[in-house]
C-alpha cells in the first residue's frame, strides 16, 4: 500500500490545518488592507474613484490581457477562502470531539466568547461576502446598479440605511475576526514566543483590525453624512 504523501499527512494533522488556516488568513488580510485603501479613494471624488476601478482591470498589461490580473487574484482568494473555511470547520469539529463536556468554570467564559465570535461571526461574514459580490460586483441584488459606474453604485448603495447597517455590522465582526486571527496566526507560524513578543503581536493585531474596520466603515459613513455624494 502506497504511504500517504507529505502534503496529505500535514493536512491531516492539527498543526497542518492550523498552518493552512493561518497562511490563508494572512493572504486574505493582505487583500483586505489593499481593498480598504482603494475604497478610501472615494473621498477624492468621482473621477479618481472611477479611474482607480478602471485601473484594477488593467493591472499587468500588456504582459497580461486586460482583466486577467483580477481573475488571477480572484482565483488565489477563492482558494485561500475555501482553505480557510474548511480548515476552520475541521479544527472546530476536532475541538468539539476532544471536549465532549461543556465548560463549567467562569475562567472559560472569555475563551467561549472568542470561539463563538470567530465561529458565528465567520459564518455571518461568509453570507455577507456572497451578498457583497452580488450587490456591488455583479449588481444582481441592486436595482440601481449601473455597469462601469462604481462611484455612483457605491453612493446609491449606501444611501439605503439597512444596507449600511448590514455592512457596518459585518465590518465590526471582521475587525474582531482579524484581531483574534492575527494573533492566532502569529502563534501558529511563529511558535511559542516570549511574553513581550506575544504582547507586541496582540497590539499589532489590534491596531490592524481597528484601522481596517475604520477604513471600511468610513465609506458608508461618508455617504450617510454627505461627505461622499
Amino acid at each position: 500500500m502506497k504511504p500517504p504523501s507529505t502534503a496529505r499527512t500535514l493536512w491531516n494533522s492539527t498543526v497542518g490545518k492550523k498552518a493552512v488556516m493561518a497562511v490563508s488568513g494572512l493572504i486574505m488580510l493582505a487583500f483586505l488592507v489593499l481593498h480598504m485603501l482603494g475604497n478610501l479613494k472615494i473621498f477624492f471624488g468621482r473621477e479618481d474613484f472611477d479611474h482607480y476601478a478602471h485601473y484594477l482591470r488593467t493591472i499587468g498589461t500588456p504582459v497580461l490581457h486586460q482583466v486577467w490580473f483580477l481573475w488571477i487574484e480572484r482565483a488565489v482568494l477563492t482558494v485561500a477562502f475555501f482553505a480557510h473555511v474548511v480548515s476552520a470547520v475541521q479544527l472546530s469539529r476536532r475541538d468539539a470531539a476532544a471536549r465532549p463536556t461543556r465548560y463549567v468554570h467562569a475562567a472559560r467564559v472569555q475563551g467561549r466568547f472568542t470561539t463563538h465570535t470567530m465561529r458565528y461571526g465567520g459564518a455571518f461574514l461568509l453570507l455577507f461576502i456572497v451578498w457583497h459580490l452580488l450587490d456591488l460586483t455583479t449588481g444582481t441584488v441592486s436595482a440601481k446598479f449601473v455597469e462601469g459606474h462604481p462611484y455612483a453604485n457605491v453612493v446609491a448603495d449606501f444611501d439605503v440605511w439597512w444596507r449600511n447597517l448590514i455592512y457596518i455590522v459585518a465590518m465590526l465582526l471582521l475587525g474582531l475576526h482579524i484581531n483574534h486571527g492575527f494573533w492566532s496566526a502569529s502563534q501558529t507560524l511563529g511558535g511559542q514566543a516570549a511574553a513581550n513578543r506575544r504582547s507586541r503581536t496582540k497590539i499589532i493585531g489590534t491596531v490592524v483590525a481597528v484601522l481596517v474596520t475604520a477604513g471600511f466603515i468610513a465609506v458608508p459613513v461618508g455617504v450617510m453624512t454627505g461627505l461622499v455624494s
